[in-house]
């Protein structure tokens, strides 16, 4: 009888290993190129059509990652595009980045800098809404831009495609550390 039960035991080993074995080569074979090819396994060893497939075009910064056409040093780098701001420290990284919603009126891209008087508590936006840590760096089409946060922490609404607004909104943290990196002279870099 115990010939018999070890028998049974290494049949049902040799099942299990059988089973484990197909669900492993399914999962490699459904895998994502790349997870499957990263550390040039044996995976990447039997199917080798995966690197005769033509290179992907390089994929957009990661949102830690400066825009590379931003200068140096200290600066606020604005991305019109990826509707992002970067707060770059002098050594050159981000100190902190985040997503706005960009003002109806768009600056040129080029650098800027924040001026004496472009700095505000409080006040109203030219949308009617109450903003704080106010911002400026430039004007375009007669209206006055910058980086505000609505003190009621909402978004703006979507309003008449006439409208010009300059008022690059964040939220309200975001425009808090805005409000204390950005003094007075800080360059502001605008990039596509």
């Amino acid at each position: 009888m115990p010939a018999k039960s070890s028998t049974i035991v290494t049949a049902l080993t040799v099942v299990a290993l059988a089973v484990v074995g197909v669900l492993g080569y399914q999962a490699a074979a459904s895998a994502p190129d790349h997870l499957s090819a990263r550390g040039g396994g044996h995976h990447a060893k039997q199917h080798p059509a995966h690197h005769s497939k033509p290179p992907k075009e390089p994929a957009p910064p990661r949102p830690t990652e400066v825009p590379a056409a931003s200068g140096t040093g200290k600066r606020v780098v604005y991305s019109l595009g990826a509707k992002q701001v970067w707060l770059v420290g002098a050594d050159g990284r981000a100190q902190r980045t985040y997503h706005v919603t960009p003002s109806t009126v768009s600056p040129a891209t080029g650098a800027y800098q924040v001026p004496p008087n472009g700095r505000s508590v409080s006040v109203t936006g030219s949308d009617g809404i109450a903003i704080e840590h106010v911002v400026r760096f430039t004007s375009a089409q007669g209206v006055v831009i910058g980086f505000s946060a609505a003190v009621d922490g909402a978004a703006p609404k979507p309003g008449p495609a006439t409208k010009k607004t300059g008022g690059i909104r964040e939220t309200r943290d975001d425009g808090k550390a805005m409000w204390d990196f950005a003094m007075v002279g800080t360059k502001v870099v605008v990039v596509a």
